[in-house]
């Protein structure tokens, strides 16, 4: 009798250890973080500051206060879109008016509104400050607000041109999906196609860091720690195509982001406490 209480009270207690254990690992797979969000408004805040720095380029070119370039017309813009310029003032300005409705780019996005661009000097000569400001912008339905400056610091010792890059933007986000702050100081080194009159050999290395907040409201920080690289050519001047990066959300482990090794694509993929994620990029 006292044989089978005893075999009795193991079973229990096995039944007992083994719904706990159960319980547990199920706890503990529920609590993996698997959280790419920060990951892909960190990509949408940083595609949207690219995108304002390659509409100036662009609209720019043709005139004398940029010396960018001045073949393969409208590169990003479309055909909806005006150009008007002042160069009374000190400072030339340039309005690219994507009108009241949405206006398909060549890159895929849709836009309307405003963009105020102003030159103190031509594209080329070294201190030139641009400041890029957007008013009633939306790209894909997502509104940008806030300013950016483009800063000529001169050639490097590898004889590119290189470029400071201060922006301060929000992107409330379409159909009430939150606002994303966005704070950076970049350095955007011009490692190829300085020399050529077409847009489609560019490419762009850059470096630096940023800080703000996720469309949820959590803060995060990031820092490039390999170079994203950027190709200007047809069907891949939409997205980074090389480089790594580490976004840290606030009271979160840290994101390792992968933009890829150099191949034209929307993707890029999130390592989270040693698990990978592909995310695709806005």
């Amino acid at each position: 009798m006292k044989t089978k209480q005893l075999t009795l009270g193991f079973a229990l207690a096995a039944i007992v250890f083994s719904s706990i254990f159960s319980s547990c690992r199920k706890k503990e797979e529920e609590e993996v973080d698997k959280d790419t969000t920060g990951a892909s408004d960190q990509s949408l805040a940083s595609s949207s500051v690219n995108d304002l720095t390659s509409i100036s380029d662009e609209a720019a070119r043709t005139f004398t206060v940029s010396s960018f370039k001045t073949a393969e017309t409208n590169a990003v813009l479309s055909s909806c879109a005006t150009i008007t310029y002042d160069t009374l003032l000190a400072a030339k300005t340039i309005t690219v008016n994507f009108g009241t409705t949405n206006c398909l780019g060549n890159d895929g996005r849709y836009r309307r509104g405003l963009i105020k661009i102003a030159f103190t000097g031509k594209y080329r000569d070294s201190l030139t400050l641009i400041t890029v400001t957007p008013i009633s912008y939306f790209v894909n339905d997502n509104q940008i607000t806030g300013s950016k400056t483009i800063k000529n610091k001169g050639h490097n010792a590898a004889n590119h041109l290189v470029y400071e890059i201060n922006a301060n933007i929000s992107v409330i986000k379409a159909n009430n999906g939150g606002t994303i702050s966005w704070q950076s100081t970049r350095q955007r080194e011009w490692t190829a196609g300085e020399n050529s009159l077409v847009w489609s050999d560019d490419v762009y290395s850059i470096t630096g860091s940023a800080t703000g907040t996720t469309s949820n409201g959590n803060s995060f920080s990031s820092v490039i720690t390999s170079p994203l690289i950027r190709k200007m050519q047809v069907g891949c001047r939409r997205h980074f195509v090389q480089g790594k990066l580490e976004h840290t959300p606030g009271g979160k482990a840290t994101r390792y982001i992968d933009f890829g090794n150099g191949v034209c694509d929307d993707q890029a993929t999130v390592i989270i406490n040693g698990n990978t994620y592909t995310i695709n990029l806005p």
